[in-house]
């Protein structure tokens, strides 16, 4: 495992811009962190492979029997299957899970330094407590993906400055024509890309990352059952999902997983041991 070491203190967290969500808690605020270390990179489907092998652990998507797939991930005659209201370009698809990430006729074989995906909250506090870590707090995450800055992104306010792209998200017209300038259609591996912040690779992009906090905002009901993901994912597009920020934050209860949703990890002794 990679570690990259923060020395805590005061750190700045949120953002209030044009690309903030209102309601979503992003307001400005300082935090006082206790020195950590976090990973460098997202768990990877090799990660997991060893520690499902290790501990037989079924995920939450193996025992419900599905998991929701991204449509253009799909092939055309793919069999109708129930979709997300409101969001129809998510699938439920019967076989999707960690190892079959588009469903039964997938595998990983060439995805193995990709990140895991489909995986709920607590399928990741299982695979921390089989490797002795934790995941991140929120401002933890945070402050590895920015490192102090309180710009847009880690690299400064452009999308793509000097038209390079810096993270995997959604390229072309959402969600119909992925145009994959970035060179990925789905995920990539969890060190692709220049590293971001304080040296973490794919923080912002990629896939949603799971933390530790209870997803608390200002004005909304708190449900203890929701988690807070941090990072976006390779869906994220500026007409539909601008939370491909270090500052943009979103919930999901604690046994929901798709095909964009991962984590990465943190030591287990906050002081940095």
């Amino acid at each position: 495992m990679a570690w990259i070491e923060r020395p805590g203190g005061l750190v700045h967290l949120g953002e209030a811009s044009e690309w903030s969500y209102a309601g979503d808690g992003e307001e400005p605020r300082t935090v006082d962190l206790v020195p950590f270390a976090i990973s460098a990179y997202a768990v990877s489907n090799r990660q997991w492979a060893e520690f499902a092998t290790a501990t037989n652990h079924r995920t939450e998507s193996e025992q419900f029997g599905w998991s929701f797939v991204f449509a253009g991930l799909l092939p055309d005659e793919f069999e109708a299957t129930r979709g997300v209201v409101g969001s129809e370009w998510w699938r439920q698809v019967h076989g999707a899970d960690w190892a079959h990430p588009e469903g039964p006729h997938t595998d990983i074989e060439t995805r193995m330094d990709h990140p895991v995906v489909h995986v709920s909250w607590r399928d990741a506090m299982a695979y921390c407590d089989w490797a002795a870590v934790r995941l991140p707090t929120e401002g933890e995450w945070e402050d590895a993906a920015r490192a102090g800055t309180t710009t847009t992104w880690p690299w400064g306010d452009e999308l793509e400055p000097g038209g390079e792209h810096r993270m995997n998200v959604f390229q072309g017209d959402f969600p119909s024509d992925n145009t994959a300038s970035d060179g990925w259609v789905a995920t990539c591996p969890v060190d692709a890309f220049a590293p971001q912040g304080a040296g973490v690779y794919n923080a912002i992009g990629n896939v949603w990352e799971w933390t530790a906090d209870v997803f608390q905002a200002p004005g909304r009901v708190t449900d203890p059952n929701a988690r807070v993901m941090k990072g976006g994912s390779y869906l994220c597009h500026r007409s539909n999902c601008r939370r491909f920020r270090p500052a943009a934050r979103l919930s999901n209860t604690l046994d929901s997983a798709a095909g964009n949703v991962g984590f990465r990890v943190a030591r287990r002794d906050r002081s940095g041991g």
